[in-house]
């Protein structure tokens, strides 16, 4: 349930908090003799004692499951459950040695029974899953392989493990290959005899050695450590970290755990479906990929790499192509951040080297905006004058290729008046910079939505009566993690007195809101930090929580359009875009499709850069800019994402808009009626 990519599957179907799962599943031709089946079941389940009532029987029971979406979610989540026990945020790891065991099934139940109870003579615990039903049972004890300890732990059960597998007739290899950790203990599990045998299958057909040494025949002890990706002098640096990395042990104040969370199942590698990984999908290089990332970032914490290899120009190239989409964070099964990781490093670097103009201009943006969009003429000459291009990508790394956001003359600014503060329905308004300043016509049509809805709209005003909030998304961005925290800081105390009245605050931009619920609890590593999280929404996700639960009055109309949805990666991380498609199909007779893609490419400033330009335009034309060129001309883009927005306009020509456009737009054909 902690993988927010499996919690809405395991809400699904798991009740309570049981210490085993079994999927069973039926799978003849004839649905009917597996409704037959499946009531047997049910039937054994009872007569075992298993009931749904918590007095008088064993709680559990049977799970139906007859729809197909769900059934395919449970065998993903099936699937991945080696690797979703790996993310467990603890030094100790399951760890396979004896996990391919399989006995006869009628003795499954006392083998793991005495397996718990060898576990528990070590000091640990094992984690199960996988084929109960052929007696192989897929179990990983957890240990700390850099504890010598534990390596001695390892070896004891290891060896009280196959005695018992041998006593039952079974096998220490029931699926998997023998490999190393298995190979040393051939001799006990087939006798000296068919060993040696093996031995000269393998001196007739590779008399030197050459193909897998050291497996099946001759193997070197499986407790090693020379072996082990963690040898005995293994150690992390204890850089100073800049955000909380305190759910995570190791060095760094747990910034080494993190990066060891990748486990190397290379889930990140897959190149259609999902979002994981941008970059990989558009060079193929293995640096480029979340799992090269974090391997380059183990090896520099550790210094595998050379004296300061975290700032090193090599880390930063490592880095230079990660666009911070967070799907690492939701697809990948043992839970990699590498977009926090990389503002850790970021911010090392900053520290040490200082920051590039590019980055100046970046980070800096809410600070100056104020200021430039009082004269957007001036601000916006660089778009309309050639030399100024040139002089931009020459000396601040932005491309000359780009017109960069268009300062507005009529900026957003707070109204004096709004929407009834007094109604008994209220909402805080978060008015974030690109809005503010590039799309004023998002935040009108948002408030319009609320007035029509008959919410009162509240608006947070600066705790110094200075510049507009700001959540300092761009501050992170170049790794300005202490000018993002007095960002945060300001917010912080801006939305308190609304918070501690329970009244949510919503905005319109994706990777300013979610923000909210992500970095800047790491940032702040106190209770205001965790209370903006919990009050913080999307737009969208506002709107679909008061239409599920019977309280959104609002009277839309049809507007004659199709809808092509894209989502901002950042709402795909944190599961948004269900509420997104719900709240456009309020919209009446609008018919939505949502494009399977990946990132836009144009991932904040990203898309911006000289260096990086190309690779922006390459990720826009995997799926995206096809599928929006092939859209007719009465099909609505939509897309929440400021940087979305401008890439779908550069790539394609065509306008995308915000959710809050439309439904404003649906308001105005009700207006019309």
């Amino acid at each position: 349930r902690e993988i927010a990519m499996f919690r809405p599957t395991i809400d699904a179907v798991v009740r309570g908090d049981p210490e085993a799962v079994l999927f069973v599943e039926f799978a003849e031709d004839d649905q009917y003799h597996n409704l037959r089946r499946l009531m047997e079941l049910k039937e054994v389940m009872g007569a075992l004692g298993f009931g749904w009532k918590k007095t008088g029987a064993k709680w559990g029971g049977v799970i139906e499951v007859f729809d197909p979406k769900l059934q395919a979610a449970i065998n993903e989540t099936r699937t991945a459950g080696l690797n979703i026990m790996m993310s467990m945020k603890e030094e100790g790891k399951p760890v396979s040695f004896v996990e391919d065991c399989a006995v006869p099934v009628e003795h499954l139940a006392e083998y793991t029974s005495k397996l718990t109870d060898i576990f528990a003579k070590h000091g640990t615990r094992g984690t199960w899953y996988a084929h109960a039903s052929v007696g192989c049972l897929h179990v990983r004890p957890v240990l700390n392989l850099r504890l010598e300890h534990d390596v001695k732990a390892m070896r004891a059960i290891a060896e009280e493990a196959f005695d018992v597998v041998l006593a039952y007739k079974g096998s220490h290899s029931g699926e998997h290959g023998d490999g190393i950790v298995r190979s040393e203990f051939h001799e006990k599990m087939f006798g000296a005899r068919l060993v040696r045998a093996f031995e000269q299958v393998k001196e007739r057909f590779d008399p030197k050695g050459l193909y897998n040494p050291g497996k099946i025949v001759r193997a070197p002890n499986f407790d090693d450590r020379r072996l082990f990706r963690y040898a005995p002098t293994y150690r992390a640096e204890n850089i100073r970290s800049h955000l909380d990395w305190s759910a995570y042990p190791g060095a760094g104040h747990g910034f080494q755990g993190a990066v060891e969370m990748c486990n190397n199942n290379g889930a990140c590698r897959v190149l259609t479906g999902g979002v994981m990984c941008p970059s990989y999908r558009v060079t193929r290089d293995e640096r480029d990929v979340t799992r090269g990332r974090a391997n380059t970032l183990r090896l520099a914490i550790t210094g595998q790499l050379g004296d300061d290899a975290l700032t090193s120009e090599e880390m930063a190239e490592t880095l230079r192509l990660c666009v911070s989409c967070k799907a690492c964070r939701r697809e990948c099964p043992t839970g990699v951040d590498m977009a926090r990781m990389k503002i850790e490093v970021q911010a090392a670097r900053v520290a040490k080297r200082g920051l590039s103009l590019h980055d100046r201009l970046i980070g800096y943006l809410p600070r100056y905006a104020p200021l430039a969009a009082k004269w957007p003429r001036l601000a916006n000459m660089r778009n309309n004058v050639a030399r100024l291009r040139q002089w931009s990508e020459r000396y601040a790394g932005l491309s000359a290729r780009r017109n960069l956001p268009r300062w507005r003359g009529d900026r957003w600014c707070e109204p004096t008046r709004i929407a009834s503060p007094e109604a008994a329905r209220q909402v805080v308004f978060f008015a974030d910079t690109f809005n503010r300043y590039f799309e004023p016509e998002n935040i009108d049509a948002a408030l319009a939505v609320f007035a029509a809805a008959g919410y009162g709209v509240r608006l947070p005003k600066p705790p110094d009566g200075g510049r507009p909030l700001c959540c300092g998304r761009t501050f992170l961005a170049v790794g300005l993690v202490d000018e993002a925290r007095r960002e945060a800081e300001r917010c912080a105390a801006a939305l308190a007195p609304f918070i501690e009245r329970g009244i949510p605050f919503v905005g319109l931009e994706p990777s300013c809101m979610l923000g909210f619920r992500d970095e800047i609890p790491a940032l702040l590593q106190r209770e205001e930090g965790r209370r903006l999280a919990a009050h913080a929404l999307l737009f969208e996700e506002f709107l679909a929580r008061e239409a599920n639960a019977g309280k959104l009055e609002l009277s839309l109309k049809p507007i004659g359009k199709r809808a092509l949805l894209h989502g901002h990666c950042h709402q795909k991380s944190f599961a948004a875009m269900a509420a997104v498609e719900a709240v456009l199909s309020l919209v009446p007779d609008l018919s939505v499709e949502t494009v399977d893609s990946s990132c836009c490419g144009m991932a904040g400033a990203f898309g911006f850069g000289a260096d990086t330009i190309d690779a922006s335009l390459r990720m826009a034309e995997l799926s995206l800019l096809p599928a929006v060129r092939k859209a007719d001309a009465d099909t609505l883009v939509v897309a929440d994402g400021t940087s979305c927005r401008h890439q779908i306009r550069d790539g394609s020509g065509r306008e995308a808009l915000h959710a809050a456009r439309v439904l404003a737009m649906g308001l105005e054909a009700s207006a019309h009626a």
